[in-house]
């Protein structure tokens, strides 16, 4: 088989095509621009483009189908030729899809959790010897990539975003699975400048539901106002299994999963995590793997990339960044930070970085998001706003927008990063979420600075 990937250096995008690549199809690939860790990863398999941009020319009647990226625009000149010669065009969930229609397909959907939740059941199945397919937001200890295409595992599992699937298919990636088994993890608004109203992103949901196979299950966060009434009139006859936070307790810092006489020592906390495990808990115990020895392996995960993730720490101090970045995931992370170290002092920064964290008329939807912390800053690199071509708005009317009189803001990252090196970091954690870098702060750099230095 030989497949063009059209902006081949997105996180899917160049996982899929190594993982085709490995199944012994002939790989090609262009995209404009180009970052870490693609850069690295598509080298090693001699799939890096030998220059940026776009070439027609690369687009020929021998190939047997090329997959688009979201990145790639309508008017791509590598899409347009496709067309006009009529080669077969996937986005890559359709070729997911594609690829898996003989197999057990395991969708996990959600406006949070969803990478944490794949990662957690691909880290079970892969301890318990499972044979299986998957397709993960972030990259994994003791995974080589964040894809994997067989012929003979029976199952997939796959990270099931609700964003849209290409410049041409408008329909949302994890309606194109098809799933057996479903999990939604929760709703909250997102995606504001594809889905324009809350109503309009909530009916995703609802058609994620129906796109659920017959004699499937749907495994859902009761929790959940919005999801639950949602489950509740929606009239798919699919077996609907609702979970919610298991018997826990914290000692010494250290969450711990009751049942019965056990206690299992975990290496995550907070309850959006618990509320994680659970759902991964009820897929697996799908897939055959029982409770106990589900968690003798959850004890053993350390989490997914960029969540909740340990920069550096000393006795009384941690240093934590955390990929979270919309208003539900930012008030989850401070909270279990903040439950886990209840006796510790929280300094917590946001990035707003998205189109929809940036977009003034949603920036209301954090309102509270940052009330559990002691101190709370906002970060808005000011070359943001220009590279989305988006009108800059003052730091009041961010403080208004998270009801937080005494909130901090920054737009220049030297002058956030002169505050931060100032921290006095005595029984204090500092949390620093987002999606982007905070305009290029070295973290591991500056922890060392105020972790280990200041006394």
């Amino acid at each position: 088989m030989r497949i063009h990937f059209i902006a081949i250096g997105g996180s899917a995008m160049h996982n899929m095509a190594i993982a085709l690549h490995k199944k012994g199809f002939e790989i090609t690939g262009s995209d404009d621009v180009l970052f870490e860790p693609s850069v690295s990863r598509l080298s090693k398999y001699g799939l890096f483009p030998e220059k940026e941009g776009w070439y027609p020319e690369k687009i020929n009647a021998d190939l047997d189908a090329v997959i688009l990226g979201m990145h790639a625009r309508a008017d791509n000149p590598e899409l347009l030729r496709a067309q006009e010669l009529g080669i077969k065009i996937y986005s890559y969930p359709e070729y997911v899809y594609e690829h898996s229609k003989n197999k057990l397909r395991v969708v996990i959907g959600g406006s949070h959790g969803k990478t944490t939740i794949t990662s957690m059941i691909l880290h079970v199945l892969k301890n318990t010897g499972k044979d299986f397919d998957y397709m993960v937001g972030a990259q994994l200890a003791g995974f080589d990539t964040m894809v994997k295409l067989t012929d003979q595992a029976p199952v997939i599992v796959i990270e099931g975003d609700e964003y849209l699937s290409s410049a041409i298919d408008r329909r949302p990636k994890f309606h194109l699975y098809k799933a057996n088994i479903g999990v939604i993890s929760g709703i909250a608004w997102d995606h504001i400048n594809v889905f324009p109203t809350f109503d309009n992103y909530v009916e995703q949901f609802m058609l994620f539901i129906d796109t659920i196979q017959p004699g499937g299950e749907l495994i859902y966060c009761q929790t959940d106002a919005v999801l639950n009434n949602v489950v509740r009139e929606n009239k798919s006859e699919v077996k609907k299994i609702p979970y919610g936070l298991p018997a826990y307790n914290i000692k010494y810092g250290i969450t711990n999963i009751i049942t019965g006489e056990k206690e299992y020592q975990l290496q995550v906390f907070g309850e959006h995590n618990l509320l994680n495990m659970e759902a991964a808990r009820l897929v697996c115990e799908s897939l055959g793997i029982k409770q106990d020895i589900f968690y003798q392996q959850i004890s053993t995960f350390k989490g997914a990339a960029r969540r909740l993730e340990l920069i550096g720490e000393n006795k009384n101090a941690s240093f934590f960044k955390d990929f979270a970045h919309s208003p539900s995931k930012l008030n989850a992370t401070i909270q279990a930070v903040k439950a886990q170290f209840p006796d510790r002092k929280l300094i917590a920064c946001i990035e707003l970085h998205t189109f929809s964290s940036l977009n003034e008329d949603f920036l209301s939807e954090y309102a509270h998001a940052m009330d559990k912390a002691d101190i709370a800053i906002v970060f808005i690199d000011k070359k943001t706003f220009e590279q989305k071509k988006m009108t800059p708005y003052a730091a009041e009317t961010v403080k208004n927008a998270f009801s937080k009189d005494d909130l901090m803001f920054y737009n220049d990252p030297v002058a956030l990063l002169k505050y931060l090196e100032n921290i006095r970091m005595e029984n204090t954690n500092l949390l620093m979420m987002s999606s982007g870098n905070f305009g290029g702060i070295d973290m591991p750099d500056l922890s060392k600075n105020i972790i280990n230095n200041k006394f």
